[in-house]
């Protein structure tokens, strides 16, 4: 299963660096100042846990155990709700609500989760 965290944290990486073509080449010609430091603000959260994610796959396979899977998984959940609700607003100027700060709550639940499975001891292994 940790193979999930690693894909889509690289596909995650991936899109991140895609969209950060857009945004510094196309995006200033289509939207206003505080639209693209909106945008660049959801690509830097991305770009960053796009990584976390990747570190969460890793730890899955070495530790083992439900902990970082949980951390993988509100990486993957919290990115995309905070980031398409920034995105949203960056690029459509749509509001999605509380989206984004359900997705950042997200986010912050996972880097928690990867704490706990650092320090907490996994269960022996029959």
């Amino acid at each position: 299963m940790h193979r999930i965290w690693l894909a889509l944290g690289a596909l995650a990486g991936l899109v991140a660096v895609g969209l950060s073509a857009w945004a510094s080449h196309a995006a200033p010609l289509r939207l206003e100042p505080p639209r693209l430091a909106m945008l660049a603000s959801g690509l830097q959260q991305q770009g960053w846990h796009a990584l976390a994610m990747l570190a969460a796959g890793l730890w899955a396979e070495r530790r083992g155990g439900v902990l970082p899977h949980l951390a993988g998984a509100a990486f993957a959940a919290g990115m995309l709700l905070f980031c398409g609700g920034v995105y949203a607003a960056a690029i459509g100027g749509v509001s999605l609500g509380s989206v984004a700060p359900v997705g950042g709550t997200l986010l912050m639940v996972g880097w928690a989760l990867l704490f706990v499975s650092a320090v907490w001891p996994p269960r022996a292994r029959p």
